[in-house]
């Protein structure tokens, strides 16, 4: 009886052995994301409108890439889901401060076009 359950219990003890020293894989998804996240806030000029954050998440992914090296998969995980997070930012600061540009020279092309017309009619604010 006794040989029996060591049969049973054997193959589960190792299985269970086997994943406690499992590592957990490499986080390329999470890479590969964070890594097109700074590409396109690149592509939008975030160097120049949100350099800090742009920054930040090209440091953060040198930190995902280095705990990779150093096989700490969750850190690395981590760090490139932060990396992720903040290239976005910085994508979504070049675009308002894009946006608000645009929306100033609107303004101002608005107010000259008012000037003129009045001019041209002989009316004053």
């Amino acid at each position: 009886m006794s040989r029996r359950r060591l049969r049973i219990a054997l193959p589960v003890l190792l299985l269970v052995a086997s994943t406690a020293f499992a590592r957990p894989p490499v986080p390329t998804t999470n890479l590969q994301a964070a890594q097109l996240a700074i590409a396109n806030a690149e592509r939008v000029d975030a160097a120049t409108l949100a350099g800090v954050e742009l920054g930040e998440a090209r440091g953060k992914l040198a930190a995902a890439q280095k705990a990779v090296d150093d096989k700490e998969m969750i850190v690395a995980q981590q760090f490139a889901d932060e990396a992720r997070a903040s290239a976005e930012l910085a994508a979504a600061k070049a675009g308002a401060a894009k946006a608000l540009a645009v929306n100033k020279d609107i303004e101002r092309s608005t107010a000259t076009l008012i000037d003129e017309m009045q001019r041209k009619t002989g009316e004053s604010r």
